[in-house]
């Protein structure tokens, strides 16, 4: 009697170590992916803001500590993301565009349109001083890249083939763009 018991007992061990060690691993998986998230947001990132307007005077060496390997690549190597392959290129909730690397202040949804070019197109930037411009001649092209004013990374070029009002097309990078809802908190 007291072998079974103990066998009984030993079974419910080993019954409750096959739950709980698959639901801790899937936890730990989880919160990896969260952490992930939150640094591509800013909340592990010093400088980001969505209220700051002030310029900010960053290495890429420090940049390259604080951001992900994919935001980094484009936003402070100019590495374009290849079309149709970012989040908000076929999307259009309504909210505003931040620059996923300072917080800047960028786009708004009600100036974003369909394009035909594979990335998140906008007709003007959220405010005047959003964003700076930049002769861009790589790859045998005459195009104008557009650079977030608060912390000088790329989001993406301009083009002269946009809708009224502007006539403009800001072609952007997704992975360069922060996308908070209309109606969610925005001080950070």
């Amino acid at each position: 009697m007291k072998t079974t018991l103990k066998n009984k007992r030993f079974k419910n061990k080993a019954m409750k170590s096959l739950f709980i060690l698959p639901a801790i691993l899937l936890l730990s998986f989880s919160y990896g992916s969260c952490q992930q998230h939150t640094e591509a947001s800013g909340e592990k990132n010093p400088y980001y803001s969505r209220t700051d307007t002030k310029p900010l005077h960053v290495s890429n060496a420090e940049w390259k500590k604080i951001l992900p390997p994919e935001l980094y690549a484009t936003a402070r190597e100019s590495v374009t993301q290849r079309a149709f392959t970012g989040k908000y290129w076929n999307t259009n909730p309504k909210g505003t565009y931040y620059c996923a690397v300072c917080g800047n202040l960028l786009f708004r949804s009600d100036a974003k349109f369909a394009s035909t070019c594979g990335w998140p197109s906008f007709f003007e930037s959220a405010r005047k001083n959003s964003v700076i411009y930049k002769a861009d001649n790589s790859y045998n092209m005459e195009r104008t890249e557009v650079i977030c004013a608060r912390c000088g990374s790329h989001l993406g070029h301009i083009f002269d083939d946009g809708p009224p009002p502007t006539h403009k097309r800001f072609c952007m990078n997704s992975i360069s763009l922060d996308f908070v809802p209309d109606g969610m908190a925005v001080n950070k």
